[in-house]
């Protein structure tokens, strides 16, 4: 019995991680993004809101890594809304030209489990979840996990 248990267990495991890894979404200028179209790329989804203070914080060095970083794709989901053209605007105020999406749970449920905002999560250029962060970050600590994931990858497993 613990055995069967155990086998549906891991193809549960097998099944969320697929599915986490295997995205699809249309963001606010109808442009749809799929993991799997990025890869060769590092991919950090945000999950943020409006009203969320720290949300607010991370949003220039989100921007800033959009803006410098050829190697990596950044998303922005926005949850938690009355009207989706006020997170357009919103956005637009703070001069964020990554994509954003208007998030629900559906799209939630793609990537992973969201107990806060703003939620993060990093895919490696292979397409493997790398890193999962909740609460606000840094341009410098993602660029510091990235490095340090290039210098103690394997130069095979990079292909």
């Amino acid at each position: 019995m613990l055995r069967k248990f155990g086998l549906v267990a891991l193809a549960l495991a097998w099944f969320f991680a697929a599915n986490a890894q295997a995205f699809t979404m249309v963001d606010t200028k109808g442009k749809t993004h799929r993991l799997q179209d990025y890869k060769g790329k590092w991919v950090l989804v945000n999950f943020w809101a409006t009203w969320c203070p720290p949300c607010l914080e991370e949003m220039p060095d989100l921007q800033k890594l959009h803006e410098t970083r050829k190697d990596l794709v950044v998303l922005g989901i926005a949850m938690d809304y009355k009207d989706p053209q006020y997170v357009i605007s919103f956005a637009d105020d703070l001069l964020v030209t990554f994509p954003i999406v208007l998030g629900n749970q559906k799209i939630a449920s793609q990537i992973g489990r969201i107990s806060g905002l703003p939620t993060t999560y990093l895919y490696s250029p292979q397409g493997t979840l790398a890193a999962q962060n909740v609460g606000a970050l840094t341009r410098q600590s993602v660029e510091r996990y990235i490095d340090q994931w290039n210098a103690t990858s394997k130069p095979a497993a990079r292909k």
